[in-house]
């Protein structure tokens, strides 16, 4: 029986797009493989039922990436409460299931800016309940999903390439459960790249400094006709 999902119509990066790291994390979820990259062919749509392998390729990896030296918990949050006060002042002009200012249930709510003499983004994020199950741990779509905008805004704002970044590709690995009430640190860095596709590094742990998941991505803005 051919499988199908239908991701749910407010989980979008762009209008009427499925969010990358949300699909990225669901099947990876289905592959046996400690590491996984994820690799999208097509834009996944919302609100209808879709063959994601058709969309989407999975293929086993590694994880090679060294992370840099966490962030201080008070620089995450000076940097999260930087990027709330620029989208006050400029709001997207489309809302993003990762790092828009939604309503609690509706997002993610985890919000990346630049930290101070570091060559790095980073945000303060505690998982509100509503995302996680009974056990109050967080499924892989949603941990996946925190993998994801960091290194955009990594892109964006470190990259200088502007906005209009799509992901390509996501390649991450879980490495320890991550609770929803608990305070974490996301960081994101550039590995490489140009004005057109950047490699960017994303870290997440928590704000004691135990590292949960680790990710290498790469986003591309699509050429306009």
């Amino acid at each position: 029986m051919t499988r199908t999902d239908t991701i749910p119509p407010h989980i979008t990066g762009y209008p009427n797009v499925a969010f990358g790291g949300y699909v990225a994390g669901l099947v990876a979820a289905r592959s046996d493989a400690e590491t996984v990259r994820v690799d999208f062919r097509a834009a996944v749509p919302v609100g209808v039922p879709v063959r994601l392998e058709d969309m989407v390729t999975v293929t086993p990896s590694e994880m090679r990436l060294d992370a840099p030296e966490m962030p201080a918990w008070a620089q995450a949050q000076e940097a999260s409460e930087a990027y709330l006060a620029q989208a006050d002042a400029h709001p997207q002009p489309f809302e993003c299931y990762g790092c828009s200012p939604l309503p609690v249930g509706k997002g993610i709510r985890l919000f990346p800016a630049p930290v101070p003499g570091r060559n790095l983004v980073a945000a303060a994020w505690v998982p509100d309940p509503e995302l996680a199950g009974t056990s109050g741990t967080l499924p892989p779509e949603i941990v996946w999903s925190a993998l994801d905008c960091p290194g955009g805004w990594a892109g964006m704002r470190l990259a200088e390439t502007g906005p209009g970044l799509v992901t390509a590709a996501l390649t991450g690995t879980l490495l320890r459960e991550v609770k929803s009430g608990e305070r974490h640190i996301s960081w994101a860095w550039v590995l490489g790249g140009h004005a057109r596709k950047v490699t960017v590094g994303v870290a997440l742990a928590t704000a004691e400094g135990e590292l949960c998941a680790l990710a290498e991505a790469v986003w591309v803005k699509p050429r306009r006709n």
